[in-house]
């Protein structure tokens, strides 16, 4: 089964963010091994350390200047992705961004939007797109 590891900078500080997140985990258990691991907020390069020991398979850094994709072309990477490597590391960088040690360590640049996010609401729309993608490749009536 794919692991799915998701770093994020932060902790989730409301209760309806933290029961999304909640929500998206218990439905991605089906699909793949979930976890979520937070590191301290600081500033990037402090914070760099503690990504880069966290970092497994191959990895995905969430971050303006990344590609953007649709849902359809998000749910064939991960498909793409689950035949060749065992787990994908999703990084979500604190309010200042990510050090560019970790940008440069990641296999694939991201990007959801050129709007910017609060990182703590990127989470959980990071979780909503995994699962869509779960969906999509097991051909679950949910993505429209």
């Amino acid at each position: 089964m794919l692991g799915i590891r998701i770093v994020c900078v932060g902790n989730l500080k409301e209760k309806y963010l933290k029961d999304a997140a909640a929500e998206y985990m218990k439905r991605l258990t089906r699909f793949c091994d979930a976890e979520i691991i937070e590191t301290p907020e600081s500033t990037p390069e402090k914070e760099k350390e503690a990504i880069l020991k966290n970092l497994k398979g191959r990895v995905v850094a969430l971050c303006v200047e990344g590609k953007q994709q649709s849902s359809e072309k998000f749910s064939e990477f991960i498909e793409k992705t689950a035949q060749t490597d065992s787990k994908i590391t999703f990084v979500i960088g604190g309010s200042d961004g990510l050090a560019k040690e970790v940008k440069d360590r990641a296999d694939v640049r991201l990007s959801f939007s050129e709007m910017t996010f609060p990182h703590q609401l990127m989470r959980i729309i990071l979780l909503e797109q995994i699962y869509r993608a779960f969906t999509i490749n097991n051909n679950i009536k949910y993505h429209k």
